[in-house]
């Protein structure tokens, strides 16, 4: 197993899970097998209690585990399917070594960060690296991306357990990738002193990096690279520059021009093969059309959505179709601005704040006939919407929301569950779905796996009225509702899991493919 780790210096939000993913994708492309880790220095156990407003997007994978958002990049870039192991936090692994000590399993020692900790975290490294399974096989290699930056007093025992991978890591085995930031003054120069200091606290740690990835808004000269390599002690070669890229995808090939795949197949003593260069034909493929869809939004911060934003990205791009996001605040909706778009996009969400303009944003969809997806709340809230006014139930409402008729109710298992961690209807299950439908139509299947993360469900004492005024539940799993739709519309569509997890750029979700088709024909219906 190689290992590729990727630390990061300065400050955060540098790009590492980007460059990471990045990393990950050239191997890819020259016909290694890889894998990811992400490491994350907080205390909690996982990120599904984390405010999402706060960190970002919570993402899940198949085996339900609520993760950082970097590993819905890893999944994206690299085609792969990861699981709880891959997301290592402090939480975990004190928890892990806790619950040996309260067995006895140290025999009487006196337990420590090190070696206590610094081995339970290799260990949680190797366990994720070699036992994880793709497609084609085994990995050839992992990367690991450490959360943080250098000198957080939260990151130390995990920068130690590194610095001992790397000891006992036979020659070519592994390397070590430092990311940096490179800013400009005002006169346009290059300050190299940022990444001087950072490589220096790397090195007062005992790691010495490999390969240097300067983050700029401009790129970085060869005088500068001969700079940073003079005083960081790497090869002038393995200074590369990571220019801001007008779309995340094209960083692969952005770091392919510096010769990063060269210098790491070199230090890993790797094979040379020829690269495939579809994964770059695919990312600057010409956009021929435009569309603006509204993602109405109860967070402000886009990166709570990342996951929509990339797949609405990834069928645009397979339709050769730009799709401007227009964001809309459910409190502040009117029809008047839902009237302007292609599209109307109703994403997931927590709480009573915006449900209302959430409600009347996918009324106006239904009635005006705009295209509409939804998603998770999305799903439930278009039922709330068609009981109202479709089905004679003018309070309907969700159990989540307080009182009315409760056509949306908690799932019977989580009622009583106190614990909010991990709790959830959480990760992969099977749906089946009604012959002739729209779904059926869009998956070109009867049968599909799709992620999940939810606490209600449709009533079933209100299905057959809700059926019998013209909704169409298309997907069942069991008698849970996963799927809805209305006939003769342009496109009524939503699901009670979250399609976009599963989007690829190589593998476009089908909601997402169908959402995209139905804005672009009612735009072309409108402009004639």
């Amino acid at each position: 197993m190689k290992y590729i780790v990727v630390t990061g210096g300065v400050m955060s939000g540098l790009g590492k899970g980007i460059t990471a993913a990045s990393i990950g994708r050239i191997l890819k492309n020259r016909g290694y097998i890889v894998t990811a880790v992400k490491i994350d220095p907080y205390l909690n156990i996982d990120a599904g209690t984390m405010n999402p407003a706060q960190h970002g997007e919570v993402f899940v994978l198949r085996d339900g585990a609520e993760v950082d958002l970097d590993l819905g990049n890893y999944e994206r870039f690299m085609d792969i399917e990861l699981t709880n192991d891959h997301n290592i936090t402090t939480g975990k692994v004190y928890r892990t070594v806790i619950e040996k000590e309260r067995r006895g399993d140290y025999l009487g020692e006196t337990v420590q960060i090190i070696p206590h900790i610094t081995d339970m975290i290799k260990c949680q490294i190797k366990e994720a690296a070699e036992s994880w399974r793709g497609s084609e096989g085994p990995a050839d290699a992992c990367i690991v991306e450490v959360g943080g930056t250098v000198g957080d007093i939260e990151s130390m025992p995990f920068l130690e357990a590194v610095r001992q991978m790397h000891g006992e890591a036979a020659p070519g085995d592994f390397v070590l990738i430092h990311v940096t930031l490179v800013p400009a003054d005002t006169m346009g120069d290059l300050k190299t002193k940022p990444t001087q200091h950072s490589v220096k606290a790397l090195r007062e740690l005992g790691l010495y990096p490999d390969i240097i990835v300067g983050r700029s808004d401009l790129p970085i000269g060869s005088n500068t690279k001969r700079k940073i390599s003079a005083f960081c002690d790497v090869p002038q070669q393995a200074v590369i520059s990571a220019t801001t890229a007008p779309d995340t995808y094209q960083v692969p090939m952005e770091l392919e021009k510096e010769g990063l795949a060269d210098v790491l197949t070199d230090l890993l003593r790797l094979e040379v093969h020829e690269p495939s260069n579809d994964w770059y034909r695919l990312v600057t493929r010409e956009y021929l059309h435009r569309i603006t869809v509204a993602i109405v939004t109860k967070y402000g911060i886009e990166d709570v959505y990342i996951s929509i934003k990339e797949a609405l990205k990834h069928a645009g791009r397979s339709l050769s179709t730009e799709v401007n996001i227009r964001w809309i605040d459910a409190e502040d909706c009117t029809n008047g601005v839902l009237s302007e778009v292609d599209g109307i996009l109703i994403p997931g969400g927590f709480g009573t704040r915006g449900i209302e303009g959430k409600i009347e944003a996918i009324r106006c969809a239904r009635e005006k006939r705009i295209p509409l997806l939804g998603l998770c709340l999305g799903f439930q809230l278009s039922v709330i919407e068609y009981a109202r006014h479709c089905a004679t139930i003018p309070d309907a409402t969700s159990e989540e929301m307080g009182d009315g008729t409760h056509v949306i109710m908690i799932l019977p298992e989580q009622e009583g569950e106190v614990d909010l961690g991990g709790t959830m209807r959480l990760g992969d299950y099977p749906i089946s779905i009604k012959a002739g439908t729209l779904a059926e139509k869009l998956y070109g299947t009867g049968e599909i796996t799709e992620r999940h993360r939810h606490r209600y469900e449709v009533n079933p004492e209100y299905i057959p009225l809700l059926e019998e005024k013209g909704l169409i539940f298309s997907g069942r799993n069991g008698d849970r509702m996963e799927i809805l739709e209305i006939p003769d519309h342009p496109f009524f569509f939503a699901t009670q899991f979250h399609p976009e997890f599963r989007s690829r750029p190589t593998r476009p979700s089908p909601p997402f493919i169908g959402f995209v088709k139905a804005c672009m024909a009612e735009k072309k219906t409108a402009e004639r």
